[in-house]
């Protein structure tokens, strides 16, 4: 059995096209949407809509942690837009998951990132795509079990969750020989960004379920560039499958 693993898609497009290649199903981790490319500002949903020197200036705001002023010149931007803000949102996002969902291989296996719009997705669902969020399916022999979103930040993007609502869907999957989520499990090497310089936030619920059922491995993406991609819980090995709009690679998980 042969699966490709996926997360932090952020509107690669071309290279979800090539995701399934040679590979009996897809795993998708989520953030499928693109709002700001911190690594070219001129790419995603802002820079569309205010160009990217207001980009640039957001990036810069968040990156210094100046949260609150980050978010006053989004308000600013967004009343200065032609009638309700959330249409223009509502229809860049369509757009981006259109192209996302028709890209996307088949079979696929789909869970929620914390930029993505879980409300949408059912528009552009395709035959052959499943989202499953606090649900397990079997693949090969083998349980997966998959959870959707984040937690709360200072970030507040879109599909943030709080943490016993988090904590509930990590019980409901339960004991499973993969757990797949889209944020990693509570562990320091796990949740630093070495290029961001900060820590992201991770799960105490999967890290205690880590260490209580043994899964044999917890796939997971969010932080880009971490300080550790790979590290042992006991008998369960944790990966960071990676930052795929930046690689365009898909992680390989084989079995027999």
């Amino acid at each position: 059995m042969r699966v490709h693993v996926v997360s932090d898609v952020h509107g690669r497009t071309d290279a979800l096209r090539r995701a399934g290649d040679g590979a009996d199903a897809l795993i998708c981790l989520g953030d499928l949407l693109l709002f700001i490319d911190y690594a070219d500002h001129s790419q995603g949903i802002f820079p569309d809509l205010f160009g990217a020197e207001h980009a640039h200036t957001l990036v810069a705001l968040r990156s210094d942690g100046q949260f609150d002023a980050a978010r006053a010149l989004s308000a600013k931007l967004w009343a200065q837009l032609d009638g309700d803000p959330r249409v223009h949102i509502e229809t860049a996002v369509g757009r981006q998951y259109a192209e996302l969902f028709a890209a996307m291989p088949v079979p696929s296996y789909l869970t929620y990132g914390n930029v993505d719009l879980p409300r949408l997705w059912a528009d552009h669902l395709r035959p052959g795509q499943q989202v499953l969020d606090g649900q397990r399916i079997e693949l090969g022999g083998w349980t997966f079990g998959f959870v959707g979103g984040g937690l709360r930040t200072a970030y507040r993007t879109p599909n943030e969750i709080d943490d016993d609502v988090f904590a509930a869907k990590v019980a409901a999957v339960g004991a499973v020989d993969v757990l797949c989520a889209h944020i990693p499990p509570a562990v320091p090497e796990l949740l630093y960004d070495t290029v961001a310089r900060r820590m992201e936030r991770g799960s105490e619920a999967l890290l205690q379920l880590i260490r209580r059922s043994q899964p044999r491995y917890v796939l997971f993406g969010h932080v880009h560039q971490p300080l550790q991609s790979r590290i042992r819980i006991g008998a369960t090995e944790c990966i960071n499958v990676g930052h795929f709009r930046a690689t365009g690679v898909p992680y390989l998980l084989q079995w027999r």
